[in-house]
């Protein structure tokens, strides 16, 4: 399970940042370039006092210095597997500072870095910057939701659009094209056409880009009524932002499980990045659940909730599925999953330097939890140096699958979970998200419902690398997983999409309502 800490790099950390990444969080693990919602009422930090010159000369340093830290120590620049990273870096490099060299202020800034996160395309790579929003974001007095294949209004303020209206065009150029330019070109995006639900929306959010052009004028069809509306900017408010969280999450239910109706039972799991007191909650939550197993033998249906998660630790998810559906049977299946799976550590003068920093740093319990020895994984790694080799075999060695790893029940297992178990997906799922859904789905009892997931760069251990300026740093994994069940192409679809503009739970069972009939 990839634990790297996803609290640095946050997957909707675009609000004060700009679009660092469908999947920043599209992300660090559980990462991705892929979020952190809108801070209501947090102040914001004040920005350095530079003029045009130095924001531009800060902003071509960073380029570059980006570049050229990826390229020494990432492990995409020397995985035979991923030949088009190197190519990606070199693009990103030019345009990155094709901008950089127009950068005039804070803004300029953060779209230009951000230029060259989106030519990488690699969730897991690139730059993100500090809490230093731009500019006050915008909006035109209405939010959107992207569902299925179209952009609909799903908020608005009087006189504005109506709810549920498809925007069809704006100046001229259809909605999907608008987004392409103004949106996935400022930011990482994974694969996959979850990002598209997280992050389309915000083509009709200004964050003071100079390099785009905002839309004027935007066609909407409602009931088949078209009409054409010239657009009115203006300052957010905390409710707009909440608004604008709310229209691909929905209102999530807080970490615990919840009985909506009597023989149905809902767990919520919105983060893989507990503090204190949801690392509680989610000890609560599986106490309770391992109480209750026996009447989730004789349930109408399970649904596991992870609407709002971003990654981080994929431990949570584990601890439940073996709860669920008993320790030793999961295990097995994990096993078989990933028979053929490794980590192979990238051996380069910052990865080796770090990783003897981080074993020099540790304690011995820090270092058991982390589940290798960084001395070992150092010197390993200046060995394979020494004899030009770019990667470091883990060390840690697996047992052979056997005939009894294949059984679907073993005498000592618990009784088999076999009622239907509904897992909500949200497009942002990425990382440990992602590592979630893979356990799930080794079970047929479970369907996924909601929306496609993102897709998941195989670069995980990841640090920050601060550049000079201050105001950015370098995302440098360590190693590369190869043989993963699930390639860095492939993304969840739902057997169940739900296209409702208002992602409540009360949507979700209607769903599960209708489908539990169908079975």
């Amino acid at each position: 399970m990839d634990t790297t800490n996803n609290n640095a790099i946050k997957f909707r950390a675009r609000w004060r940042t700009g679009a660092v990444g469908a999947v920043l969080a599209l992300a660090v693990a559980g990462a991705f370039a892929q979020g952190s919602r809108p801070a209501a009422a947090a102040a914001a930090p004040a920005l350095p006092t530079m003029s045009a010159e130095q924001w531009r000369q800060a902003a071509v340093a960073d380029v570059e210095a980006a570049y050229l830290t990826t390229l020494d120590d990432h492990p995409g620049t020397v995985d035979p597997a991923n030949p088009d990273f190197a190519r990606n870096l070199e693009k990103a490099r030019e345009g990155g500072h094709a901008l950089a060299a127009r950068v005039r202020d804070a803004a300029g800034y953060a779209a230009a870095l951000q230029h060259f996160n989106a030519l990488l395309g690699d969730g897991r790579a690139g730059v993100v910057l500090k809490d230093m929003p731009p500019a006050p974001p915008r909006w035109p007095g209405f939010i959107t939701a992207w569902r299925g294949d179209n952009m609909f209004v799903a908020a608005t303020t009087p006189g504005g659009p109506a709810v549920g209206a498809r925007i069809a065009d704006c100046d001229g150029k259809p909605i999907a094209q608008l987004v392409e330019t103004n949106v996935f070109g400022f930011g990482q995006r994974s694969g996959g056409t979850g990002p598209w639900w997280t992050f389309a929306p915000d083509v009709f959010i200004d964050q003071g880009n100079p390099f785009i052009t905002l839309p004027v004028q935007c066609i909407f069809i409602d009931e088949g009524r078209e009409s054409r509306i010239t657009l009115s900017w203006r300052a957010m408010d905390d409710a707009a932002r909440r608004l604008r969280d709310d229209s691909f999450n929905g209102v999530t239910q807080p970490i615990g499980i919840s009985t909506p109706r009597p023989k149905l039972y809902w767990f919520a799991l919105p983060t893989f990045q507990p503090g204190e007191t949801e690392r509680a909650a989610y000890h609560a939550m599986l106490a309770e659940a391992q109480a209750s197993r026996p009447r989730y033998l004789e349930a109408d249906a399970l649904v596991i909730d992870l609407r709002g998660n971003q990654g981080g630790d994929a431990g949570w998810a584990l601890k439940l599925a073996r709860t669920l559906w008993g320790e030793a049977r999961v295990n097995r299946r994990v096993k078989v999953a990933q028979a053929r799976q490794a980590v192979l550590w990238r051996a380069s003068f910052g990865n080796i330097a770090y990783t003897s920093f981080e074993s020099a740093q540790l304690t011995d319990k820090q270092r058991s939890q982390l589940g290798y020895d960084p001395a070992v994984i150092s010197q390993g790694m200046l060995a394979a140096q020494s004899r030009d080799e770019k990667f470091y075999p883990d060390p840690a060695r697996r047992d052979a699958v056997s005939d009894s790893d294949r059984a679907e029940n073993l005498p000592g297992d618990p009784p088999p979970l076999t009622r239907p178990v509904y897992v909500v997906v949200p497009g942002q799922c990425t990382g440990a998200c992602l590592e979630a859904l893979d356990v799930f789905s080794l079970f047929p009892n479970t369907k996924r419902i909601g929306a496609p997931s993102a897709a998941d760069s195989s670069y995980t251990g990841i640090r920050l690398e601060p550049l000079k300026s201050g105001l950015a740093s370098v995302i440098v994994p360590s190693r590369v997983v190869v043989n993963r069940p699930r390639s860095v192409t492939t993304f969840y679809t739902p057997a169940i999409a739900v296209n409702d503009l208002e992602w409540s739970q009360r949507a979700f069972l209607k769903a599960i309502e209708a489908d539990l009939v169908r079975r």
